[in-house]
């Protein structure tokens, strides 16, 4: 495995929330870092701007991550400009929120070609081209165990992605990559925050054994884990959720 200096990671929804934080941590570790969004640039040019003025490396670089072309043309982005991929972080998705009996089914095709298709896509082009020694770090929810109403559609396409992510691990044998999921509980992001009354926020944060949410940096916490020294953890979902499930 080369030294955390020479290696780079791709960081899909590395923008916002925790893939912002883990794409800063990645850089403080030593990664040079390709910070991928889909419809900000500006945010993605604040957080490499705010990985280089710490001394780290990272570019940003965009693109559908269901596009197959253009997830393809991130990877290229990568090996063109910084000399390969070792880690892929696929924390990019959405989570629209309904009933079951009330969600409109094109928003649940929408949701199931961005978080499964785009996981598939993006871990398919890890498999084919990742260096040997690499980590691909693909992010489910806790809400697969603590089965929130309004979370179906979005828990339904992280059930997928663990599915992927155990199945990938298996698929890769002898290559020494390893393929983990990360399932955060109730974690402090604005996407969490909205739409949310103080009295929710504060309800859910006390529900927690550690009596308060989640940070984007506990989660980066345990990126960073798999990212680097953490190559017996294989083929396994993490549930970073402070034991909330």
């Amino acid at each position: 495995m080369a030294s955390t200096q020479d290696r780079v990671a791709i960081v899909t929804g590395g923008s916002g929330g925790i893939g912002r934080t883990s794409a800063e941590r990645l850089a403080a570790d030593g990664f040079a870092v390709v910070v991928h969004y889909a419809g900000n640039k500006d945010r993605a040019d604040d957080t490499v701007s705010g990985i280089v003025s710490n001394g780290g490396s990272a570019i940003a670089a965009g693109g559908d991550i269901a596009d197959e072309h253009a997830m393809a043309a991130l990877f290229d982005v990568a090996q063109d400009e910084l000399g390969g991929v070792d880690v892929l972080v696929h924390s990019a998705g959405i989570m629209p929120l309904s009933p079951i009996a009330q969600l409109d089914l094109e928003v649940f095709d929408q949701v199931q070609r961005t978080n499964v298709r785009g996981t598939f896509v993006v871990d398919q082009l890890a498999a084919q081209r990742m260096r040997d020694g690499g980590a691909i770090i693909n992010f489910s929810t806790s809400v697969t165990r603590l089965q929130i109403p309004g979370y179906g559609a979005y828990a339904a396409s992280k059930g997928a992605v663990e599915a992927i992510t155990l199945i990938l691990a298996r698929e890769l044998r002898e290559r020494d990559i390893t393929v983990n999921a990360v399932a955060p509980g109730p974690t402090g992001t604005p996407l969490f925050f909205e739409g949310k009354t103080q009295e929710q926020i504060d309800g859910i944060a006390s529900a927690n054994p550690m009596g308060r949410l989640g940070t984007p940096e506990d989660i980066a916490e345990v990126v960073s884990f798999l990212a680097g020294p953490g190559r017996w953890v294989n083929g396994q979902t993490l549930y970073t959720n402070g034991g909330a499930a």
